[in-house]
């Protein structure tokens, strides 16, 4: 072992370890290099915690850990003191007790054995609608994970959100940045509907959880006033915005569906096929408030559609969405419960506001540099 800046023989042990679990670590790594070194990077964050690392070796233990693990391992490029600190963040997001192994674990006391061959999952975790998430967060790039620590190091459960996304949707971490910058956490799953009373489970679950509550349509571009035929015009413009918006698996039919009912023409607004549902989707768009007239239409659309494009055998049953700008929760409820066809009724915006009293809201530059995380370039990936 080359000279280390700490003459301390628990330290010198504990670099010189921390040097093979990294080897052992590469040699995983090809065949499974994200979810090995994430483990890696989990599993250094464990040590500095329990070893209260910064308590006893010092205030500049960070720079003196870079060194030194660059020196036994100078072919690697993720310990720079920033990245240490990002791996610390790492495990006291997601602590020992929020992390279980599917193998058998040799442990130590309350330790777990570095050499212990183990498989990390996550508990079950249910920011939204449910369900257990198996290793996901050993599934996720570094990069998104750093990026959820800079949001959301004291709010675990809305980077587990995140994650489940990231993970099950393909984000790259632009599309991150993107749904954690429309609140995505506190709209999903947040639709009115009556799915638990006119749709089978799981399906009325999964359906609930992809309803987003209100829409974000400011991907339209629209300022200033417009009417119906704007809107639907620029959601159709925008289908792929439309479609991210909507969530997963969702594939666009048609704008102006035209249904022949007998003699009558009708038209359906928007109409999507969910593939993950295997179902129709039909969505009404208005730009006033929601009125009991509105459900008359968006229940006729559904049970046509049933009848007339659903497959028996192939497709579920047809779903509605009603996304109006403003509704009255009373009187939609009262609405869904008057009918047995599995409808959901949201709001959308067109874009944020900003409130129009700023002073105080923007921070200092003190503050700006004090919530300032430098990056890791070698590790910006």
């Amino acid at each position: 072992m080359t000279n280390i800046t700490i003459i301390d023989p628990e330290y010198k042990e504990w670099v010189k370890d921390l040097s093979l679990r990294y080897r052992r670590s590469q040699i995983k790594a090809a065949v499974k290099v994200n979810s090995e070194m994430l483990k890696f990077y989990w599993s250094l964050g464990y040590d500095i915690m329990q070893k209260k690392a910064e308590a006893q070796w010092g205030g500049k233990f960070y720079k003196n850990l870079s060194t030194d693990l660059k020196n036994e391992i100078p072919d690697a490029t993720c310990f720079s003191e920033t990245n240490l600190k990002y791996m610390k963040y790492f495990y006291e997001m997601f602590p020992a007790n929020e992390i279980r192994s599917q193998l058998v674990v040799k442990t130590q006391g309350n330790e777990i054995s570095p050499q212990a061959e183990d498989e990390l999952t996550l508990p079950k975790i249910s920011p939204q609608a449910g369900g257990e998430i198996h290793s996901e967060i050993f599934s996720t790039p570094w990069g998104h994970i750093k990026l959820l620590i800079d949001k959301y190091k004291n709010q675990p459960q809305k980077a587990r959100f995140f994650i489940h996304k990231t993970v099950s949707e393909g984000w790259s971490r632009d599309m991150l940045l993107n749904f954690i910058s429309t609140d995505l956490y506190e709209r999903e799953g947040k639709s009115l509907s009556n799915f638990k009373a006119t749709l089978p489970a799981p399906m009325s679950d999964l359906a609930q959880e992809i309803t987003r509550d209100p829409y974000n349509f400011a991907f339209t571009g629209i300022t200033g006033k417009y009417n119906e035929t704007l809107l639907k015009k620029a959601l159709v413009h925008n289908v792929t915005q439309f479609l991210l918006e909507l969530g997963t698996g969702f594939a666009y039919v048609g704008k102006e569906h035209r249904l022949q009912i007998d003699v009558k023409e009708k038209f359906i607004d928007l109409l999507f096929y969910n593939l993950n549902l295997s179902c129709y989707y039909a969505v009404e768009v208005k730009i006033g408030e929601f009125d009991f007239q509105d459900m008359g239409q968006i229940q006729g659309y559904v049970v046509a559609v049933n009848h007339q494009l659903r497959k028996p055998g192939r497709d579920n049953p047809t779903i509605g969405i009603l996304i109006c700008k403003s509704k009255n929760n009373t009187l939609a409820q009262y609405a869904l419960e008057g009918t047995n066809q599995p409808i959901a009724i949201s709001e959308y915006e067109l874009q944020k506001l900003y409130p129009e009293k700023v002073e105080g809201t923007i921070p200092t530059i003190a503050e700006i540099e004090d919530a300032i995380v430098i990056p890791d370039m070698e590790e910006y990936n």
